[in-house]
């Protein structure tokens, strides 16, 4: 049982509410293959300004948000017997997936399912964990699940080398700096694009060869970079104006013709080619969640293979921070940073 008696949140009372108004919140308990997690840094994403001041995804109200938590196991529900009481460690919060706010992460205490949960070592403080988990999600989403690029799965030690290669686009964001590390540890070489201020990082995370995406000759440098390999797909992490952009360089490229993309609205894609919108929840509910939380991560944060990334960037301490943080994103100049409240 929880030795904590309360719990707090960072409420939504209604759509398209501002600020949120932290009040008590009821003190969650965890059913079969949950725990409960008295959280020590959530972080913050782009989603969750747009969740609350355009109310687009439809959500029980009052609620809260927050996908991010990193902390200690307070409780553990019937049958589980990976976790206990004091263990440290990540999760994907799913509450956007189930609307239950026990499964949201703006809250002192989080109940997060075991497979979408990651033991993290004593040498990663929580701050850094906390960066990894939607982003983390959404990359293996479209890397592994067999409706996107059904990549084989990532081992500690790395899986040996496949002879393939993945392209990722938008390696210094969240989701790249995960979708680099994944494919690698998967036996992929992974070419990947960033601004040239980020090339250092992208290439330490393992991309082979990195490309200057605002370049004017950008697909046709990627397009002469893929030539004589195979290419395993393309995980899109920027969306938008990119997703056309990858369409021209895979429907000339060797290979798989699909492009897993953060983002769903893009035009029709060249003939042949396949685009489809990743979201992150979904891997919850099939073999992937198990085989990236449970069978990969928690070995790779160890060995440190596997790194949190990108950098937090700590905003402040306590619930009412993170209305300053959500905001902060819409301000943009986010770059390869996210942005992480402490508790």
């Amino acid at each position: 049982m929880s030795t904590s008696t309360t719990n707090a949140a960072a409420w939504l009372n209604e759509a398209k509410a501002h600020p949120f108004e932290v009040r008590e919140a009821p003190l969650w308990q965890p059913e079969e293959n949950e725990i409960l997690v008295r959280n020590h840094a959530v972080a913050i994403n782009p989603v969750d300004g747009g969740l609350q001041t355009r109310a687009w995804w439809p959500m029980n109200y009052p609620t809260m948000l927050g996908q991010d938590v990193a902390g200690d196991v307070v409780a553990v529900g019937p049958n589980v017997t990976r976790f206990k009481v004091g263990d440290r460690v990540l999760g994907h919060a799913v509450g956007m997936a189930t609307k239950q706010n026990q499964h949201n992460a703006f809250q002192a205490h989080t109940i997060l399912q075991i497979n979408m949960t990651s033991e993290i070592p004593d040498n990663v403080p929580y701050e850094n964990a906390a960066v990894l988990p939607l982003a983390f999600s959404t990359a293996c989403c479209g890397l592994f699940q067999d409706q996107f690029l059904k990549l084989q799965y990532p081992t500690e030690p790395r899986a040996s080398v496949t002879g393939s290669t993945v392209l990722v686009w938008g390696g210094a964001s969240s989701v790249g700096s995960n979708a680099i590390q994944l494919a690698v540890a998967a036996g992929y070489e992974v070419i990947s694009t960033a601004s040239q201020k980020n090339f250092g990082l992208v290439k330490k995370l393992g991309a082979s060869q990195v490309f200057e995406y605002n370049s004017p000759t950008i697909a046709d440098d990627l397009i002469k970079a893929l030539q004589g390999k195979t290419l395993a797909g393309v995980m899109d992490c920027i969306g938008f104006s990119a997703t056309p952009i990858c369409g021209e360089i895979v429907s000339k490229s060797e290979g798989s013709k699909f492009i897993a993309t953060v983002q769903g609205r893009f035009p029709t894609p060249p003939e042949g080619v396949e685009v489809k919108q990743v979201f992150g929840t979904t891997i919850k509910d099939n073999a992937v969640g198990k085989a990236v939380y449970d069978d990969f991560l928690p070995q790779a944060l160890k060995a440190g293979s596997f790194v949190p990334a990108p950098e937090p960037l700590i905003v402040g301490k306590g619930l009412e921070k993170i209305q300053v943080a959500v905001d902060r994103y819409a301000e943009g100049g986010i770059s390869a940073q996210k942005l992480v409240v402490l508790l």
